[in-house]
């Protein structure tokens, strides 16, 4: 009973003293890296096949038979070193930690950042979390799927003089990047409707940004993509551009309903914000000093002229 009568009731509107936000800090952060942790202990044990599905998109010569792999027709993965199975062991478990646990840490910072928030900001974020997430995944997904045609036309290169091993660790970084880079810029048009709807750009100039835009995404995709080849550039500058065009068509559309609930927007400035010119009382006010009191004038002129 006395403890809960010492309780400090919380700020409604979140403020509290910088020891308190520090606190509330830590707390959220050891959550987040517990999640994280736990998830990585339980992914350690199945790392084979996660490691099988991470490097499922490599065409494998059958039987590890090197011979087979003249012209880049297959490859066979291999270890460099006699740590590397350890480590990509520890890192593919925390990559999964990571990716696994990510609604657990999304919903620590939301908690954390929540309660400075206004109830509009709260219902943009909350749409933009909802919307983040399959955008995310689809990218992701889509990087999977075109990577076997990528590692397939980088092979080709291959000479008929040499064989392919890969390295299994290159293999693993190679496909986590091309999930990362397509789930990241699916994120773009997302990124343009909140600050659209925040007031920060328009629809229409979004729309003016069109041939800026698409020149970008393509470089975006050359540069960006660890394939390098231009399948991968195609596939991931295309969706990317269609989000774009529904980004700004939906950019537009909320300016429009926005402009529609203005009720000034049919009026010109000066009847938006008309001029008060009513008179007021000026109340009393100080004589002025007599002229006698002033400085004698030189040369016919006052100290003005």
């Amino acid at each position: 009973m006395l403890k809960s009568a010492r309780k400090k009731e919380k700020d409604p509107e979140g403020r509290m003293p910088l020891a308190e936000h520090l606190r509330e800090l830590r707390n959220r952060l050891a959550k987040a890296v517990l999640a994280i942790v736990v998830v990585a202990v339980v992914a350690a044990f199945y790392n084979k096949q996660i490691m099988d599905f991470l490097s499922a998109p490599v065409p494998k010569c059958p039987g590890r038979d090197l011979s087979q792999s003249r012209g880049g027709n297959c490859a066979v993965l291999v270890f460099n070193s006699l740590a590397s199975p350890f480590t990509t062991t520890v890192k593919v478990s925390l990559l999964a930690g990571v990716t696994v646990s990510a609604p657990i840490w999304l919903y620590q910072l939301w908690a954390f950042l929540a309660p400075g928030l206004h109830k509009s900001e709260k219902k943009y974020t909350v749409a933009f979390v909802a919307t983040a997430a399959p955008l995310f995944v689809a990218g992701a997904y889509l990087a999977y799927a075109i990577m076997p045609t990528s590692m397939r036309v980088l092979l080709s290169i291959t000479p008929d003089s040499a064989a392919n091993t890969l390295n299994l660790d290159d293999i693993l970084d190679f496909t986590v990047r091309m999930i990362l880079v397509f789930g990241l810029a699916f994120e773009l048009p997302l990124i343009l409707v909140m600050m659209n709807i925040a007031g920060m750009v328009t629809g229409r100039t979004m729309a003016k940004w069109w041939r800026g835009v698409v020149m970008g995404v393509f470089v975006f995709g050359a540069v960006a993509t660890p394939s390098t080849d231009p399948l991968g550039m195609c596939v991931l500058a295309v969706p990317i551009i269609v989000l774009y065009f529904g980004a700004v068509g939906f950019s537009m559309l909320n300016d429009k309903r926005r402009e529609r609930r203005n009720p000034d927007r049919l009026l010109d400035d000066d009847e938006a914000a008309p001029l008060d010119l009513s008179p007021e009382p000026v109340g009393d006010s100080e004589a002025l000093p007599a002229l006698k009191d002033r400085p004698a004038a030189r040369s016919g002129y006052d100290d003005v002229t």
